[in-house]
């Protein structure tokens, strides 16, 4: 059975993962939302208005009154700015697993901080909610993802192939899995 819990501020070595709060409005439009080659990543609209913004801040802030509902802000110490968000987007109470979904802004790509966040939620599920399984998936041209995806020691569960049709191309989406009695090892 799991222990929902809801969205709890997490601590890294470089950064905190929080709830989101209206204030973080402008570093997300600076940092991510509204960058289309990020957004389309994780298959999500560019939101390029403050008050675009402002509307998916309703939806994220006022989600959290659930407490099977886990999405972070994810905060660099460093600049105190929100540069990108993590979730477990996908919660299945029945089957006990999750699945994580992510983006970083591009300015902080290729610098850790996307796998020391999916490490720390990684953690916080099966630590916290007692999740038996995480998954993620990730599209076939995103490699940067797919290293992060591998450096949290998920298991390669297979491709559904040509899942995504993106600039007048199919794109097959990676599936990938860590269960509670292998994370302990690999993370």
């Amino acid at each position: 059975m799991l222990t929902h819990i809801g969205t709890n501020t997490i601590e890294t070595e470089r950064l905190i993962l929080r709830r989101f709060e209206y204030t973080d409005d402008n570093a997300m439009l600076k940092n991510w939302v509204a960058d289309e080659k990020i957004q389309s990543l994780y298959s999500e609209p560019v939101y390029s208005t403050k008050d675009a913004v402002r509307e998916l801040l309703d939806k994220y802030i006022g989600s959290y009154e659930k407490n099977d509902y886990y999405r972070w802000a994810v905060i660099e110490k460093k600049s105190g700015e929100c540069i990108g968000q993590i979730a477990y987007f996908l919660v299945d109470s029945k089957n006990h697993f999750a699945e994580i979904e992510y983006c970083i802004g591009s300015d902080f790509q290729c610098k850790g901080f996307a796998t020391e966040a999916a490490k720390a939620i990684i953690a916080y599920g099966f630590d916290k909610i007692n999740l038996h399984k995480v998954q993620i998936c990730t599209k076939t041209i995103n490699k940067p993802s797919k290293r992060v995806i591998e450096k949290c020691g998920f298991t390669y569960e297979g491709t559904l192939r040509d899942y995504f049709y993106m600039g007048g191309e199919y794109v097959g989406r990676l599936y990938f899995s860590i269960l509670r009695n292998e994370y302990s090892g690999k993370l």
